[in-house]
């Protein structure tokens, strides 16, 4: 492939590079990366971090009329540097602007063989909302032999000449950086999901273990290969700084990696890595540690550390599984969950109390309930209060702000205030 931009979108793309390195050199931004190095590194006392994560509500955050760029290529790059300076011009969160222009591998992967049909289902103004697959294992008691080991592969020329021309077109502005995360999916009840239905995982637990089980061991040995291919082939970079692991919860952290790494020797255990499981929120603990703990183990034994969960409540299987995970560093802490009980069992354990506040708060109403707004923010800051817990807020699935971009801004600045009440 080559790349290239229109004359006026390179200039118009060079204007946007120069406010985004204009931003990235704010004082504030070296003060947002300690807050979340302080919260990572589990310092004692630490304030938290707060940050509105804005791809699902981009209906309002990104609407088209601000787009100028034509070509595929040029909007993909203006989207970038737009959602990293109306991150600062409109929301003021914790969000630390990048000083770089990242660039990624070109690695591709044929995860089962097959072509999985999925469908799409849209909201009145045509947003995606919701999807269905076609899952091609009807009946797992029929097996499995459809599926195949995951294929993959890396492009390396292609990789080199984006990375050769975004150096030409903004290296004078921003720094181009390789970034990379682990390549293997640790997602493992994600995966299963496009495989066979809820209602087929469900029954295999009782109808056919075996066979569940060695889907899982499946699953688990495709993100095992992935993972240690790209180890093998050099294509892991330190994801310890301005990167997320799970949607806008920074890596930012001086405990990563653990000794002097080389460029082009990254290991896994030098690494961040995203784990959840979604879909098992139906399953027992006792049936969830039995067909899903063992293949996460395995994959969470690899890394550095570990950030668990998404929505789904980490308190059910804290006990029997979670609090047992390698590597675990950061738990998402959802509306489901019970956060009275988390915080008794993560006191002192250096592990990252990664609060979810509820999404409804700012998605559903056009104006913002302050009051409600400040008891979430508040009902968490006084269960943790007193305890040795490192504390961030990230407010994810907020699907629309209903055109009101003051809203988002006006919870930060709440949520910053009840932050303070608690925290100097």
């Amino acid at each position: 492939m080559t790349y290239a931009l229109p004359n006026d979108e390179r200039i118009y793309l060079r204007s946007l590079a120069r406010r985004q390195a204009e931003i990235a050199a704010l004082p504030v931004m070296a003060q947002r990366r300690q807050l979340w190095t302080d919260i990572n590194d589990a310092k004692p006392g630490a304030r938290p971090p707060f940050a509105i994560e804005t791809w699902t509500f981009d209906r309002d955050f990104m609407p088209a009329s601000i787009f100028r760029c034509k070509s595929d290529y040029g909007r993909r790059l203006e989207s970038g540097f737009l959602r990293h300076i109306r991150h600062h011009d409109l929301l003021d969160d914790d969000h630390v602007c990048p000083d770089t222009l990242d660039v990624g591998w070109h690695v591709w992967c044929d995860e089962f063989g097959i072509e999985i049909k999925t469908e799409y289902a849209k909201d009145a103004e045509g947003v995606v909302m919701g999807y269905h697959f076609d899952c091609p294992i009807k009946d797992l008691r029929d097996g499995f032999d459809m599926i195949r080991p995951s294929t993959f592969g890396v492009n390396r020329e292609t990789t080199m000449a984006e990375k050769s021309f975004l150096e030409e077109t903004f290296g004078d502005i921003l720094p181009v950086a390789m970034r990379s995360g682990t390549f293997g999916n640790n997602y493992l009840t994600q995966r299963l999901m496009r495989l066979i239905s809820m209602e087929t995982f469900f029954l295999a637990m009782y109808d056919c273990p075996d066979k569940l089980h060695a889907l899982m061991a499946l699953l688990r040995d495709n993100a095992l290969r992935m993972s240690r291919w790209a180890e093998q082939e050099g294509l892991l970079e330190v994801n310890n700084a301005n990167q997320c692991t799970c949607g806008t919860c920074f890596n930012f952290t001086t405990l990563l990696p653990r000794r002097k790494v080389e460029p082009g020797h990254v290991k896994l255990s030098d690494m961040w890595a995203g784990m959840d499981s979604q879909e098992t929120v139906g399953v027992s603990p006792e049936l969830f540690h039995e067909f899903c703990f063992p293949y996460y183990r395995d994959l969470a034994e690899l890394f550095g550390f570990v950030y668990w969960g998404c929505c789904e409540p980490a308190d059910p299987i804290w006990r029997t599984s979670l609090s047992k995970l390698p590597n675990l560093k950061a738990v998402s802490i959802s509306r489901w969950a019970d956060q009275k009980y988390m915080a008794d069992q993560m006191d002192g354990t250096g592990i990252v109390f990664s609060r979810k506040p509820n999404p409804n708060l700012l998605g559903v109403d056009v104006a913002l309930n302050e009051e409600a707004w400040a008891a979430e923010i508040r009902s968490t800051l006084e269960i943790v209060a007193g305890r040795n817990i490192p504390l961030e807020f990230v407010v994810r699935d907020v699907y629309s702000m209903h055109g009101n971009l003051g809203k988002p801004r006006r919870a930060v600045e709440i949520a910053r205030r009840e932050i303070a009440r608690f925290y100097s």
